[in-house]
């Protein structure tokens, strides 16, 4: 029998906790708790007040709730005591089918884990699409957390719980997220195209203009005509696909549009939503529109950006800064590592380079530009909220630098007579983490150290590092890199070292639009989700955009601490559902503003 909201919220604090038995294994404290918070607009923020009752109830509470879930095929599954919930889902993945080898396998791992952790390891088997992870995927998570911090590993494993109780509460509820599920297949069929040498090894690496780039541009606007009703759809003079569905006011000479997308190319060995997720997600919103035979009273322009990352060629935001008019045509003449320039991948694909200064938009014929994007990091996931509203794309400069002092043999060599270029790098390295960690949403990273032809026996004389600082303003940014140059410099008199450092990327902080940043807030708000709001540490298309007209942008949660440029990169389909639905908000709300 399937629950309503209306039922739930009417009923008393028994009656409540009656109908949610066994969304938290053995553990009616929880919607005990929660009962308290009726009314609820929506299940979301049902959601929200489980996972806010196991916050508040403490450490102790919270360790008695893991150890309520049996083990993975352990002995209640192998007795047959499991609950039917955990029965059901344990079925779902196979685990009550395992090869004798595989119960092994899963037994010796319990075993580990329990022996370090003192809890049976938790996992959402039915994953993140709801319809069950595999054996080797369920293997192949229990050994990679195992390395874990325990104090980490408690929180993923209430993370798990909280996974496993909303596909628990789907089930009551009789709800299915099917425009979440439609963007996680349309995201599972594009990650099929790899470029060789990782496609081989099940790894996604799409860059610009290769065999799998071109496949994927084609299977975009495939599914922008046929699947979603788009009225127009082209690959552009750079590869961008771009997709319109035009409004009710299409012949008036001054309609104007709304414009969104993101990119389609990753980074090497990549995840499957980075990018991709701003464009599955307005592509959803097309189809239920043009499914509902409706129009706007604006024009709507989804755009998969061609590339974004830099990784075939030395040249980022390729797609969105044709757009604004940055293309730069001295690009055309980079090679990539084989030796192919821009311009014959160009010519090889088919692309109008002449054509490339006719994709400049006019500001004025757009409202703005908005993005939804992966967050890609660990906050919203840590929070155990789906949605963040973006307040800013930080500004960020990137340097290589270089110190010199004396190689030196390191038996004979004095303490006190040392030329250490690697020692003066770390000395900074240490300034640069506490500098950018004694100010909020300024962070510095010195990714790269390396010691040319360096030896165990000798005293380095020379040391390569990376800088890259960001900053949600500029004037943020750059009063680091001032104190970060001044330190560099006052290390290198100190121990008689010289240096270079030669600035090789700067770009200006891009904060939101507060108009749009409201319409964000309302859209999410509708959907009884609370507000977060969070600058973004990562550069993305709506930096180009933001030159020529206003945006914003909204964060989805990711999985996996929000891990991302990694092929654990991964989101569930209920975040995505409301991912889409706040867009569909977002334009519904837009619809009553436009005249």
């Amino acid at each position: 029998m399937t629950i309503t909201l209306e039922q739930l919220n009417a009923t008393s604090q028994a009656e409540f906790t009656a109908l949610l038995d066994g969304t938290y294994e053995h553990s009616p404290w929880v919607a005990e708790a929660a009962w308290a918070k009726r009314p609820f607009p929506s299940l979301a923020a049902l959601k929200l007040a489980l996972v806010q009752a196991v916050r508040d109830a403490g450490e102790r509470a919270q360790l008695k709730l893991i150890r309520a879930h049996p083990e993975l095929a352990g002995k209640a599954m192998l007795s047959k005591t499991l609950t039917a919930e955990s029965t059901n889902e344990q079925g779902k993945a196979g685990l009550t089918d395992c090869t004798p080898e595989e119960l092994a396998t899963i037994q010796r791992l319990n075993a580990d884990y329990n022996a370090k952790f003192g809890f049976p390891f938790i996992l959402a088997v039915r994953g993140p699409r709801g319809t069950g992870l595999s054996k080797a995927e369920i293997i192949a998570t229990f050994a990679r957390r195992l390395d874990h911090h325990p104090d980490y590993e408690r929180a993923e494993a209430l993370r798990n719980i909280h996974r496993i109780a909303e596909i628990r509460l789907a089930d009551k509820f009789g709800e299915s997220p099917e425009l979440g599920n439609l963007v996680w297949d349309w995201a599972e069929k594009l990650s099929a195209h790899s470029d060789p040498g990782y496609a081989e090894r099940g790894e996604l690496t799409v860059t610009y203009l290769t065999d799998a780039h071109r496949a994927c541009a084609q299977r975009l606007a495939h599914w922008m005509r046929s699947d979603c009703g788009f009225d127009e759809v082209e690959i552009d003079a750079v590869g961008n696909v771009v997709g319109v569905y035009h409004g009710s006011d299409r012949g008036a000479g001054n309609a104007k549009r709304l414009l969104t997308g993101s990119h389609y190319d990753t980074v090497r060995s990549g995840g499957k939503y980075d990018g991709r997720l701003g464009i599955f997600v307005p592509m959803a919103c097309v189809r239920e529109l043009h499914r509902a035979g409706r129009r706007l009273p604006f024009g709507f322009e989804v755009v998969g950006f061609a590339e974004e990352e830099g990784q075939r060629y030395k040249a980022v935001f390729l797609g969105s800064g044709a757009l604004t008019g940055h293309f730069d045509p001295a690009w055309l003449e980079q090679k990539d590592a084989d030796g192919i320039s821009m311009r014959q991948a160009m010519e090889h694909a088919g692309l109008c380079i002449a054509d490339i200064p006719k994709l400049q938009r006019d500001p004025a014929k757009y409202l703005g530009f908005v993005e939804v994007h992966i967050e890609q990091g660990p906050v919203l996931n840590e929070l155990d909220l789906p949605l963040g509203i973006v307040t800013s794309i930080n500004g960020n400069a990137r340097f290589l630098g270089e110190i010199v002092g004396m190689a030196s043999h390191a038996g004979t060599t004095p303490m006190d007579r040392r030329r250490d270029a690697a020692c003066a790098v770390a000395e900074l390295a240490l300034f640069v983490e506490t500098r950018a960690g004694a100010v909020p949403d300024l962070v510095a990273t010195m990714g790269m150290l390396e010691v040319p032809n360096g030896s165990i026996n000798v005293v380095p004389g020379r040391c390569k590092f990376s800088l890259d600082i960001r900053a949600t303003t500029n004037e943020v940014r750059d009063a680091c890199i001032a104190d970060v140059r001044a330190e560099l410099a006052r290390i290198c008199e100190q121990r008689s070292l010289h240096f270079k450092l030669e600035e090789t990327v700067r770009a200006a902080a891009a904060p939101s639009d507060p108009a749009w940043m409201r319409r964000w807030e309302c859209a999410v708000q509708a959907l009884g989700l609370p507000l977060f709001h969070m600058p973004s540490g990562a550069g993305h298309d709506a930096m180009k955009l933001h030159e020529r007209m206003p945006q914003a942008m909204l964060f989805q949660r990711g999985l996996n601490a929000g891990i991302s440029h990694n092929p654990l990169e991964s989101i569930t389909n209920h975040d995505t559902e409301l991912c889409v639905r706040a867009f569909q908000n977002l334009l519904d709300n837009l619809a009553t503003e436009t005249p």
